[in-house]
């Protein structure tokens, strides 16, 4: 390998690097302060970059904080939805989509974010947009192609796949999201989520097992 290639391939990992290190310094300052209260110099400081750093990689809180979502959400889309297509056992493929499902729901990061995509939506649209494509859409497509496999190959009923993996997560969520949002109420424990995640698979597969 030449040395050009060489110098280009450190520069690329040291700007992926840098760019991991501002990404952490941000959330960390977001969650603490919310979109509104953060600020660039704030960021920087957390990120142990200087003001200059930090605009050569985003050029505002905007760039900054749109960054951060596709960077969570897609990790967490591709993280917990991830299937074997050739995994026939329907209910258990389920069942463990939805107890690390609910995990991940209950966070209290991720409730934070989620609140906090909620109140900066009237005013920039677009990052309620980008948070539901790099997560929701993600995550309900992948299980979408999953039961595909699984209707093709006779193990399930069903017309719409994509309703299909919709209705299975809002069976697993069921208001516990809800409640947390609003901050009407403690996290679920673990007894509670089984029971709302084997309740959801009971429930999804009387309506699309192939034997209902």
């Amino acid at each position: 390998m030449d040395q050009g290639a060489v110098l280009e391939r450190g520069s690329s990992q040291h700007d992926g690097d840098k760019r991991r290190q501002i990404l952490d310094g941000a959330r960390r300052v977001f969650l603490a302060s919310g979109f509104d209260g953060a600020s660039m110099g704030e960021i920087a400081r957390a990120a142990g970059v200087s003001k200059g750093t930090l605009y050569v990689y985003f050029d505002s809180k905007e760039a900054l904080f749109e960054a951060l979502i596709i960077q969570e959400k897609t990790s967490l889309a591709e993280t917990l939805f991830t299937f074997d297509p050739a995994d026939s056992d329907v209910p258990a493929v389920l069942t463990r989509l939805g107890m690390s499902f609910l995990a991940e729901m209950s966070r209290p990061e991720h409730i934070s974010v989620h609140r906090m995509v909620i109140g900066v939506c009237e005013k920039f649209p677009h990052f309620g947009q980008v948070y539901y494509e790099a997560g929701p859409a993600r995550g309900v497509a992948r299980l979408a192609a999953y039961l595909d496999v699984q209707a093709q190959d006779g193990r399930l009923r069903i017309t719409d796949t994509t309703l299909a993996a919709q209705h299975f997560l809002h069976l697993c969520l069921a208001g516990l999201l809800t409640r947390l949002l609003f901050a009407a109420g403690d996290m679920a424990d673990e007894a509670r989520k089984r029971f709302q995640v084997a309740e959801a698979v009971r429930v999804f597969l009387a309506a699309y097992g192939a034997e209902r």
